[in-house]
């Protein structure tokens, strides 16, 4: 079995994450997939606005507006979001690689976080556990062979109420929790 790890900030989780979920699982290109909304993201310049356990909360909302042919294959993991101090990638890849022991662990990452891979914390060892799919996002474009492009999402955009690119579960906790409110 492929198990792709699809982590991010996710403040908020928006339509251009589910297109890329969507599309990891109807082209097949990883078997199951684990969105995991990141704790104490650490290549980020600033702090996730809305909290970990917000973030999450978003995260299960929007995988639960998924198709069911979709949703069934995708489950958010909180395990960053749970852990104490700097969350590293490593770390998590070795904490579910115990769970799928003999499967393919597919580490989804975007252009603009493939070209810091080198600076990821025990990066050679990632390297070598982890098959990668790269995701050209259109403000960052890169030169890699895959199948799956971003769509023109800003998470950014949304916080700042420029966009409303978000399923409707997210949009109404958005609305209820006051979340992004200008301050």
């Amino acid at each position: 079995m492929r198990v792709g790890l699809y982590g991010g900030t996710f403040d908020p989780i928006h339509n251009g994450h589910i297109h890329v979920i969507q599309e990891l699982i109807s082209r097949k290109i990883v078997d199951h997939l684990l969105v995991l909304p990141a704790g104490q993201p650490r290549l980020r310049d600033n702090e996730p606005h809305a909290t970990g356990a917000q973030r999450r909360a978003m995260c299960q909302l929007a995988v639960s507006e998924l198709p069911a042919e979709i949703s069934k294959c995708v489950e958010v993991n909180p395990i960053e979001v749970l852990r104490e101090g700097p969350s590293y990638t490593i770390d998590t890849v070795e904490a579910v690689a115990q769970n799928y022991e003999g499967d393919t662990i597919v580490l989804i990452v975007g252009t603009d976080a493939y070209e810091k891979i080198d600076q990821w914390h025990r990066a050679d060892e990632l390297k070598e556990m982890v098959e990668f799919v790269v995701i050209d996002r259109p403000e960052f474009p890169g030169q890699h062979n895959t199948s799956v492009d971003a769509i023109a999402v800003s998470a950014t955009d949304i916080r700042a109420h420029k966009s409303d690119a978000v399923p409707a579960a997210v949009a109404a906790y958005i609305k209820e929790h006051n979340l992004y409110a200008s301050k």
